[in-house]
């Protein structure tokens, strides 16, 4: 069995961290969270916090609380991340790469930060983490084409910067990728069942 249904009652452990906005948690992300676990089924357990101050986010609170759920979650759960909370997990994750051994990380339009995409905004620059998130492997990437917040271009950017990282891109989805995460809960799926995950 995967090492890592060892903490849930025989289920894998799912974080999946909201984007920004206002009621961005009980409405938009909400609905995708609410796809994932119907796709995901009752092998899975999707842990969904609130971010602080949703409506105007901050890196260094949301990196806390990711933090400290990471910390409850324990070494290998499955990390999905929506929008700006992709950038902060990301970001969360390169500035502390051997602190955990996370599953695999699944973010659904992440804006990229820096030269050609968004600006910092208390984010490092997005190309600063390739290194130390080794070229992007075990990285899972998925942009919507008709995205109208973060732009298809960036899944260009993310793909030049983590050539080891897998980039999705779903033609005419939105930025809630139509609230349909079939596609997300399919490579969960998918990795779940492969050997080497069982390794890590």
């Amino acid at each position: 069995m995967n090492a890592r249904r060892r903490a849930a009652g025989g289920v894998t452990r799912v974080l999946f961290v909201q984007g920004g906005g206002k009621d961005v948690h009980d409405t938009w992300d909400g609905k995708l969270v609410a796809n994932l676990e119907r796709e995901l089924g009752p092998d899975y357990a999707v842990r969904y916090p609130r971010m602080p101050d949703e409506a105007d986010p901050h890196a260094g609170p949301w990196k806390k609380a990711i933090a400290r759920h990471l910390r409850e979650l324990g070494d290998g759960a499955v990390l999905v991340a929506h929008s700006v909370g992709a950038a902060i997990l990301l970001a969360s994750l390169g500035a502390a790469p051997k602190a955990r051994k996370s599953g695999a990380v699944f973010l659904i339009n992440p804006p990229f930060m820096g030269d050609g995409g968004w600006p910092g905004d208390g984010l490092p620059p997005t190309k600063s983490l390739a290194a130390a998130l080794s070229d992007g492997e075990g990285l899972h990437l998925y942009f919507g084409t008709a995205d109208q917040t973060v732009p298809p271009s960036h899944g260009n950017l993310f793909a030049k910067t983590f050539p080891r990282a897998k980039v999705r891109r779903l033609r005419g989805r939105d930025h809630q990728l139509d609230g349909d995460l079939s596609e997300v809960a399919r490579d969960i799926r998918r990795l779940e069942r492969s050997p080497e995950l069982g390794r890590r």
